[in-house]
C-alpha cells in the first residue's frame, strides 16, 4: 500500500507540471536512449519519438545515441551506461523472462510497435515464397538485431535451416540491405515493422518489389518455436505496389529502462508518450500502437516500470 501511494504521489507531482515550467532550466529532465544503426526502423522511431516529447514537454530532453541494435543495447542499459532503449521482441523476452524474481532490473516503459516480418524481392525477381530461397544469398539483417533472429525463426519454422539451405548476409548497417538486393548482392531482404526503411527503399524503388511472409501451413510452427511470436497482419497498401493483404508473423518492440531508474522521470515521459501519440503517429507509420495500453496484453505485469503500472491503473486499463 505504501508503495503505491509513493507512485501515485509523484506521478501526481509530475502530472502537474505546466509546460511553461517544464521550459525552466531546473525543470529540463535529460535521458538517454539507445537506438541501432542508422536505416533501420529503431532510429526513424527515435527521430519521431524525441519529436513527439518534444512538442507534448519540451523540458524532457531525449538524446538518442547510435548503437548496434537491441543486443549492446541491453547490455548498456544493464551497465547503466543508458537510460532507456530500444529493445526488440526476441532480445526483451529472452532477457525479461530470465531476471530475477524481486523486482530489480530492466523494466518495460513503454510498446514501440508490433512488428510484422516479412521477405522482400524486386517484383521482377523468380523468388515468389520461402522455399524459393533455397541456394540464395537472403540478407537477414544486422548482428546484433532481434529482427535477423525473427528471421531466421521464420526460415527454420518453413523448413529452411538458415545455416546451409541459405547464404545468410548480415549487415554491419541495417541500410545496406536494400543497396545489396538492389545490386545483386543478396535476392531477398528479410525485415520487420511497416516503418522500416528498407522495405520502403525496395518498394520505391525502379520495377518495384513484391513482399511475401510464410505459408499459413507453417505459423504455427513458427510460433511454436518462440514465445514472443505474435500472427500479424500487413494492411494492403501498406507499400508502394503491395495490393494485397499479407498475412504473417512478428514481435512487439519495446521501450526499455535501466535498472533503477526513478519513478518521477518514467511517469513524465509515459505521460508525453501518451498525450504526443497523435505526434508520433504522423511521423512514423506505426505510432499509433506505442500507446501504453498495448502493453496490458502483450507483456506480464511484473516487467512493467512501476510507474508505467501506476499510469495505465490511473489513465488507462488495470494491468492486473
Amino acid at each position: 500500500m505504501m508503495r503505491r501511494r509513493e507512485l501515485l504521489l509523484g506521478m501526481a507531482s509530475f502530472a502537474s507540471i505546466s509546460p511553461a515550467q517544464a521550459q525552466k532550466p531546473d525543470a529540463v529532465l535529460r535521458l538517454t536512449l539507445g537506438t541501432a544503426t542508422p536505416g533501420g526502423s529503431f532510429p526513424a522511431f527515435g527521430r519521431a519519438l524525441i519529436a513527439a516529447v518534444h512538442e507534448v514537454d519540451p523540458g524532457l530532453a531525449i538524446e538518442p545515441r547510435v548503437t548496434k541494435g537491441s543486443t549492446e543495447n541491453l547490455q548498456l542499459l544493464k551497465s547503466a551506461q543508458l537510460d532507456l532503449a530500444l529493445v526488440q521482441g526476441e532480445y526483451a523476452y529472452e532477457a525479461l523472462s530470465s531476471q530475477r524474481s524481486d523486482g530489480v532490473g530492466l523494466k518495460v516503459v513503454a510498446p514501440i510497435d508490433a512488428s510484422p516480418g516479412m521477405f522482400v524481392v524486386p517484383a521482377a525477381s523468380p523468388v515468389r515464397n520461402i522455399p524459393d530461397l533455397r541456394g540464395r544469398a537472403v540478407a537477414l539483417g544486422t548482428r546484433g538485431s532481434g529482427f535477423t533472429i525473427m528471421g531466421r525463426t521464420v526460415l527454420q519454422g518453413s523448413g529452411i535451416d538458415p545455416d546451409h539451405d541459405i547464404t545468410p548476409v548480415l549487415l554491419d548497417d541495417a541500410g545496406d540491405g536494400a543497396t545489396q538486393v538492389l545490386d545483386g548482392r543478396a535476392a531477398a531482404l528479410w525485415g520487420a515493422s511497416l516503418g522500416w526503411p528498407g522495405f520502403k527503399s525496395l518498394a520505391d524503388a525502379p520495377g518495384g518489389a513484391r513482399f511475401f511472409g510464410p505459408a499459413p501451413e507453417a505459423i504455427p510452427d513458427i510460433l511454436a518455436l518462440r514465445t514472443s511470436m505474435r500472427r500479424l497482419t500487413v494492411p494492403a497498401g501498406s507499400f508502394r505496389g503491395q495490393d494485397a493483404v499479407i498475412e504473417t508473423v512478428g514481435s512487439w518492440s519495446f521501450i526499455l529502462a535501466r535498472p533503477g531508474l526513478d519513478t518521477a522521470s518514467v511517469t513524465r515521459l509515459v505521460r508525453a508518450i501518451d498525450q504526443g501519440r497523435n505526434t508520433l503517429a504522423r511521423l512514423y507509420p506505426q505510432g499509433r500502437e506505442s500507446d501504453p495500453r498495448n502493453l496490458v496484453s502483450n507483456v506480464p505485469t511484473t516487467w512493467l516500470h512501476p510507474a508505467t503500472a501506476v499510469y495505465l491503473r490511473e489513465f488507462g486499463t488495470d494491468p492486473n
